[in-house]
């Protein structure tokens, strides 16, 4: 029986797509099935799919139904143990499927696995993507802390039958990614792969491209699931805390982290003035954030976690959690 499902969801997915899918069918392990999603795309990227004479390519149709439903959908199509995540523009490294084997081989007991991912093109774009560093206990105890795991997405290979056990990808939340790490790591463990096995693509096209904002306030709010599931808690709904959450948000952080992101990709496109021009303004905003950054880079740290104290949200519980005051 094979033991990975690749999946692949694909909305206006081109140029990219074919890169994409030629990393995965020639991978050293070849014994997978790649299963692509097509959700809704109005560009040639189902053509494309069509056009591939391989066995082990399923090909799905469905209306656009957005990222979070085609990843559940994923996870109930999955005729493997484990499902292994990749976007349509991103890259997998020959040998990933073989370094997850072994890995599976060694902990089969695990809830999930993910790698360190490094930005693609290489050779143009720089950097490694921030991600927590560590064995399962240190990635569970910086949930149990209250900061949310740092992982690459597109990296994170999944147990199938223990992702759904929790509940699979809650909808509604544009982090669905985070909020799915927290959730993993207090149930199972999650084992971390110290080698680049994915190569991760930012555009501007990308839905995190064009909703930082929105990303870091959705971010916010699973933290603040995090934090009511670990002192239980009920949580109210985002439209209820928004404005509280919002006044935890650093705006210049923010900014220095757009103007990064941007000078990435225009180094990826080789536009090295407008590259330069970008980190100046991103230091210009913030420099601590950037010599974190270049810090994370330089001394990779497994104390590395995404969200803001917890304290924070503790200094504002009677607005967050209302209901303690009546209990």
């Amino acid at each position: 029986m094979r033991l990975f499902t690749v999946g692949l969801p694909v909305h206006n997915a081109m140029p990219y797509l074919p890169e994409a899918v030629e990393s995965i069918l020639g991978q050293s392990v070849g014994d997978l099935q790649l299963l692509a999603i097509v959700d809704g795309s109005t560009d040639g990227s189902l053509d494309y799919l069509r056009s591939i004479r391989d066995a082990r390519l399923r090909i799905l149709e469905q209306q656009h139904c957005g990222i979070t439903f085609t990843l559940n959908r994923m996870l109930r199509e999955c005729e493997t143990s484990w499902l292994v995540r990749q976007d349509a523009d991103d890259v997998s490294t020959p040998d990933r499927l073989l370094r997850i084997r072994e890995a599976i081989e060694r902990y089969p007991e695990a809830g999930m696995f993910y790698s360190d991912a490094a930005y693609h093109p290489r050779g143009r774009s720089v950097g490694l993507y921030r991600c927590t560093r560590g064995t399962p206990e240190q990635i569970r105890s910086v949930a149990r802390s209250g900061y949310l795991p740092a992982i690459c997405h597109p990296s994170a290979t999944l147990n199938v039958q223990k992702t759904l056990a929790i509940g699979g990808y809650r909808p509604g939340i544009q982090c669905e990614d985070a909020d799915l790490w927290w959730r993993m790591a207090l149930a199972y463990d999650i084992h971390f792969v110290p080698e680049v096995l994915l190569l991760y693509r930012q555009n501007s096209d990308s839905l995190t491209s064009r909703n930082l904002r929105q990303q870091a306030l959705h971010g916010l709010y699973v933290q603040y699931l995090l934090l009511s599931q670990l002192q239980s808690r009920v949580p109210q709904r985002l439209s209820d805390v928004e404005g509280e959450l919002l006044a935890l948000l650093e705006e210049t952080p923010l900014l220095a982290k757009e103007r990064l992101r941007s000078f990435n990709m225009h180094l990826g496109r080789g536009e090295r003035m407008a590259a330069l021009s970008d980190l100046v303004g991103s230091f210009v905003a913030s420099p601590g954030y950037v010599l974190r950054r270049m810090r994370d880079e330089l001394v990779p740290s497994r104390a590395i976690s995404n969200g803001v104290e917890p304290r924070l949200f503790q200094q504002r519980k009677d607005l967050l959690w209302p209901e303690h005051l009546s209990a």
